[in-house]
């Protein structure tokens, strides 16, 4: 049988968003840096999902951070509070494993007392396992232009942090445009949860950044009845969501110690420093990068793309 590294050779390849020779595949209908098709593909043929699990799926920087942040702790927060939850000495990515990385070889290579992992794999690629079992997904998608604007931000500067040069702005917005992103078209990533969340609402909540930043204290609650860990009435009058609210704000992790110096994955390949994660967290910072055209280019290639499927963006 092929290896994976083999099969991966043979898929169609395009330039990456930096100047080394970090090629994108396309496995499946999406494109992909090697290392992480590689995870897909043992994941699909490894991992065995429980049914008390709780997977959190997105395309990259689209809140992911967060969303990890506000399930950890909701789900921990009979265990911690929020002054000896692991959120305050850990960055949230070492809290909730990486389905592609840390679960791909096994799936029993986590602690047993945590429902939570996390995953960027479109819903097409997700294991059986995870699609059959009666396990939640919950997925959070952000407007395209500041999902594109914080992911060519955080390449920049994981390539500085790694002496590589990012593409330029105009050539990274042509590939996003054109769908070659990491686990990208963004479009059809939304999509296929989007029209999986309508099918199975029992199964999957559906989620937007913009609408979370409007409402936290709405939406955390409505995290918490979905994913089987809902607040009493008690807990809600003592200041338990807002407790949630504040310790996971943008303000407060990205101040944390952890955050500034610490180092997510030390000691392998992947290695990024946490403070990488974090840059603005706001909604429409798109605003000082994007020209007037490059903004409408974008809208319309979204209006086309979510066309007939009932979903703004």
């Amino acid at each position: 049988m092929a290896s994976f590294k083999e099969i991966i050779s043979t898929l169609p390849r395009r330039k990456g968003w930096t100047d080394s020779n970090n090629d994108l595949f396309l496995y499946r209908g999406f494109w992909c840096y090697s290392f992480f098709i590689e995870g897909v593909m043992s994941a699909q043929q490894n991992f065995q999902s429980q049914p008390s699990d709780i997977v959190i799926c997105s395309a990259p920087k689209t809140g992911t951070t967060w969303l990890k942040s506000l399930t950890f702790a909701i789900v921990t927060r009979t265990t911690f509070d929020d002054s000896t939850s692991p959120l305050l000495a850990n960055l949230s990515h070492d809290c909730v494993p990486f389905l592609e990385v840390d679960l791909a070889q096994s799936s029993t290579n986590r602690d047993p007392k945590n429902p939570l992992l996390a995953t960027h794999v479109p819903y097409s690629s997700l294991p059986r396992s995870i699609i059959d079992s009666i396990c939640k997904i919950v997925y959070i998608c952000r407007n395209p232009k500041d999902s594109f604007i914080s992911f060519y931000h955080f390449i920049a500067r994981l390539s500085a942090s790694k002496d590589m040069k990012p593409v330029a702005l105009e050539e990274a917005f042509e590939l996003y445009c054109q769908g070659v992103s990491n686990y990208g078209p963004y479009w059809d990533h939304v999509l296929g949860f989007w029209k999986a969340s309508l099918d199975r609402p029992d199964k999957i909540f559906f989620l937007k950044y913009e609408e979370m930043i409007e409402d936290i204290v709405l939406y955390i609650k409505k995290l918490a009845d979905f994913i089987g860990y809902p607040f009493s009435s008690e807990e809600i009058k003592k200041g338990s969501v807002d407790k949630i609210v504040s310790m996971c704000s943008f303000e407060n992790l990205s101040n944390l110690e952890v955050n500034k110096s610490g180092k997510h994955r030390e000691g392998t390949p992947g290695v990024i420093e946490n403070k990488i994660y974090f840059r603005k967290g706001k909604v429409g910072d798109w605003e000082n990068y994007l020209t007037p055209e490059m903004a409408a280019q974008l809208d319309s290639i979204t209006l086309q793309k979510l066309n007939g499927s009932g979903l703004t963006l």
